[in-house]
């Protein structure tokens, strides 16, 4: 028998809602329901959700009436950084399950405290890291994969370099120009380095304000090193460099430069999701097989060192398989109804969290950090 779609609220409607949450909830309707959204000042008597997608929806003024709504069985918190800890717990202490959007709090001490909330009602947990269903890092996840027999193979790593860069010399009037780049972007990108290659041995961060146009402790530009051990995860000595810079002209602009002992791999340009998401007429097209596909000119590059030590091979690796936010949805779903594998575990979230601390501490203190074992 079919189980009944989860009755859901998506606490927010401004970018995280109406772009990441609302338009998944609507286009999986075997698996969810848009019960209520969270509208502090509708303009319009249907709100944002019906101007966007024409549906109607219950809007609930505050955080209390999501937590006494009876209907609600699921919770997606999109609402700014510092809310998500209060939100997320006020939903899981009134017995529903939590999607909190990242970073999933702003302290590893919150981060805790839910999980033991979750674990002692029952309830599922989930931090919304959708980056790990970029095209691109599918495509790398791929690449890295290959058997070392396999003469694309890149060897052992040596270095893997990520990046999210954009040239923004203004601010938006936009909550996140107060939230700083290493909790709104770093919380990806060491995500996605902490689940391909695990904890890190030490971390050494540089976090700045360049533009100087917020407040000086909200920064707009970090570098973040993770440094392995030999042995974990490879033989040698490995370092991986994350990076986001807010003034890079550049176009495309650096994704990934991962360089090993028998090739590097680099890579241009961004999943295409986010700006499909924005300018899609319905929330149908995200089932079309275009969506989430990359164009070809932002495919990778491979190269390879030949036996000689001297000729270099050069292969497009391409994204074969398209971005697909919606696998984490539909993971949620059956974590919720069919008590499936959780692919995003809250102890990976709250390590990022945990990684987003240690790097603040080790730019402040202007010195390499050990990270402690486990």
């Amino acid at each position: 028998m079919a189980l009944s779609p989860i009755k859901t609220c998506v606490l927010g409607v401004g970018l995280a809602g109406l772009t990441f949450h609302v338009p998944f909830v609507l286009a999986l309707p075997e698996l969810f329901t848009l019960t209520a959204v969270l509208e502090r000042n509708p303009q319009t008597p249907g709100g944002k959700v019906q101007q966007r997608f024409g549906v109607t929806t219950k809007i609930h003024r505050t955080v209390e009436e999501v937590a006494n709504d009876p209907e609600v069985e699921l919770v997606i918190v999109g609402t700014p950084n510092d809310t998500h800890y209060p939100f997320a717990k006020a939903a899981l202490e009134a017995g529903k399950h939590v999607l909190v959007d990242k970073p999933v709090t702003e302290t590893v001490k919150e981060a805790n405290e839910l999980a033991a909330i979750a674990k002692a009602k029952g309830l599922v947990l989930y931090g919304y890291q959708n980056r790990r269903w970029d095209s691109d890092h599918l495509a790398l996840k791929r690449l890295l994969s290959l058997p070392s027999s396999s003469p694309l193979s890149l060897g052992n790593l040596l270095e893997f370099e990520s990046h999210y860069d954009r040239y923004r010399a203004g601010i938006r009037s936009s909550w996140k120009d107060s939230a700083g780049a290493v909790y709104d972007l770093g919380s990806h990108l060491l995500d996605q380095a902490l689940k391909l290659f695990g904890r890190p041995a030490q971390i050494t961060a540089f976090i700045q304000n360049i533009r100087g146009v917020t407040k000086p402790e909200v920064d707009d530009i970090f570098t973040i090193y993770l440094h392995y051990n030999p042995g974990t995860p490879f033989s040698n000595q490995f370092t991986v460099l994350l990076r986001s810079h807010i003034l890079s002209v550049k176009s495309p602009q650096l994704r990934y430069a991962v360089r090993g002992t028998k090739g590097m791999f680099t890579k241009y340009g961004l999943d295409t999701q986010e700006d499909q998401l924005k300018a899609m007429p319905s929330v149908s097209s995200i089932l079309e097989p275009n969506y989430g596909q990359e164009p070809e000119s932002i495919y990778g590059i491979v190269e390879n060192i030949g036996d000689d030590g001297v000729t270099i091979t050069k292969t497009t690796w391409p994204s074969e398989a398209p971005g697909q936010y919606i696998g984490l949805f539909k993971n949620l779903a059956g974590v919720i109804r069919n008590n499936e594998e959780i692919e995003v575990k809250w102890a990976e979230t709250t390590q990022v969290i945990e990684m987003i601390e240690l790097a603040y501490q080790s730019s402040a203190a202007g010195r390499t950090l050990e990270v402690p074992k486990l």
